[in-house]
């Protein structure tokens, strides 16, 4: 029989009542790898019933407790490292060492949290009026909600649980339907390390067990990662309903090449950034803008895809892995033939790829087009493929006013040996995360992911300290205290002004 997978409520597996079920497949191979339930609205409110019991207790835990409780769980964590990888190179398709990165950069958040105590301090002033004190200090929301993709299923869900509850909240997750393996392996581990049960519960199911979960009167947040039809949805739906939200969506990152740049450096980052794991991440490079006599190094860099293969999780001249599912490629296909018949150049063409042995995968080789233009849907539309667009300017100005121009603000980089031209792009860029001289600038845990515009719907981002802010509320105190003395003169006052 097929794995069922179960729920995990206030500490505990549960088998699912609901009628409602859907398969998991392996992308590589497409067979059926586990059955996974859509909760039902009883197990929905008994999910986020259990979180709710548990805050009360949860909330008054000492600091130090919690942050204890992190470093359990990423030693754990990082014990178990490989057999997660594994697991998720099973539920993903990603190569194994992309799968271990995958995991390894959730540890780095969870080991951030375990930091819990310094992140949240509050402020204190003395004598603000005669003998008046004022000092701030941070508490926990109640029950908070994440909703993740499918691209990053230890990485993302680490984004979130973790730092959630070491500020001292409770968590429902809803991990994407398409990968529930991984998610419920962290979940497993995270009581494993000692959790007190209610803390976390993972719950299952597609957008309606989403839209169930948001109207649950006790939910006080809700984090997202997704696309941008589904994130506009979350975040009205959240914030209608007065809840907290942090929504990132969609992203159309460039990468800036001027023609002082060191070539060779600039066609192996774009390369690894615009098809490694399978062009399926928010931060992938998916346009390049050759400046000047930049444009000259096209051959070069179409050569270099070239050479990319994709291939299962084990073997080792893969350069990365399938599409999630078919529904998947066949979209990113029909862009690819959008793109051929509004006037783009394929310069190089994947979508007949085949490997030996994977029929049934849903392979996509390296595809590059230029001449490009704005207003082709290729370029408007995140791709989300294995597939990179080069456009060219005559300048770093017509560079940075292509990208401002972009609906999207994720990620942006530029490369360049000149550091006047670096920080005017930093400076002018109307993108939240900048690498220079680095293709992917997704920052290390004490920063925050910082998406803008279309990429990001809210104020507060996801790690570092703005994800404690967005867990936590601010409450300010004004303090007097009299001393015997005082208390004996009824006509006493104290001078607020």
């Amino acid at each position: 029989m097929t794995y069922q997978i179960p729920l995990s409520i206030n500490g505990a597996l549960m088998a699912s009542q609901t009628e409602q079920w859907l398969e998991v497949h392996n992308p590589a191979t497409q067979k059926v790898i586990a059955r996974l339930p859509c909760a039902t609205v009883t197990e929905i409110t008994a999910a986020v019933q259990a979180a709710s019991q548990a805050f009360i207790r949860w909330q008054a835990t000492p600091v130090p407790e919690r942050a204890r409780l992190m470093l359990s769980y990423q030693a754990l964590l990082k014990e178990q490292h490989e057999d997660i990888a594994y697991l998720l190179s099973q539920d993903t398709g990603k190569t194994f060492d992309d799968a271990k990165g995958d995991v390894w950069r959730g540890i780095e958040v969870v080991e951030q949290a375990a930091n819990i105590a310094a992140l949240s301090m509050g402020e204190t002033q003395m004598n603000v009026a005669s003998g008046v004190d004022c000092y701030s200090f941070s508490q926990p929301l109640g029950v908070c909600v994440g909703i993740t993709p499918f691209n990053f299923p230890a990485m993302i869900p680490l984004w979130m649980f973790p730092l959630a509850i070491a500020c001292g909240n409770t968590f429902v997750l809803k991990p994407s339907e398409q990968v529930p393996l991984v998610p419920m392996r962290l979940a497993e581990l995270f009581y494993e390390a000692g959790a007190p049960n209610g803390l976390l519960q993972v719950i299952h199911g597609g957008q309606e067990v989403a839209e169930q979960l948001l109207a649950q009167p006790e939910v006080r947040a809700v984090s997202f990662v997704g696309s941008v039809a589904a994130g506009q949805q979350v975040y009205r739906a959240a914030t209608q309903q007065l809840k907290r939200a942090q929504v990132f969506a969609g992203a159309k990152n460039h990468l800036v090449v001027l023609p002082d740049a060191n070539k060779q450096q600039v066609i192996n980052n774009l390369v690894g950034a615009s098809v490694g794991a399978a062009g399926q991440r928010c931060m992938a490079i998916s346009v390049a803008v050759l400046v000047g006599k930049a444009a000259d190094w096209l051959p070069d860099l179409t050569e270099a895809m070239a050479r990319v293969k994709p291939g299962v999780w084990n073997d080792a001249n893969a350069g990365y892995g399938p599409l999630i599912s078919p529904a998947a490629k066949k979209r990113v296909l029909g862009l690819i033939a959008r793109g051929k018949q509004q006037g783009a150049t394929c310069l190089l063409d994947g979508s007949q790829v085949e490997v030996a042995d994977y029929p049934h995968g849903n392979w996509l080789g390296p595809t590059l087009f230029s001449d490009v233009t704005t207003d082709m849907t290729l370029y408007k539309e995140e791709i989300f493929g294995p597939v990179l667009l080069v456009m060219t300017v005559d300048s770093l100005a017509e560079a940075i006013a292509l990208v401002n121009a972009n609906p999207y603000g994720n990620g942006t980089a530029i490369f360049t040996a000149s550091g006047a031209a670096a920080r005017q792009y930093q400076q002018q860029v109307q993108v939240g995360q900048v690498g220079i001289n680095v293709p992917i600038p997704v920052p290390l845990p004490f920063f925050s992911f910082t998406g803008w515009r279309n990429s990001f719907y809210g104020d507060l981002h996801a790690y570092g300290k703005q994800a404690v802010r967005f867990y936590t509320e601010t409450k300010t105190v004004t303090a007097r205290w009299f001393d015997d003395e005082a208390c004996s003169d009824p006509n006493m006052t104290i001078d607020l002004k």
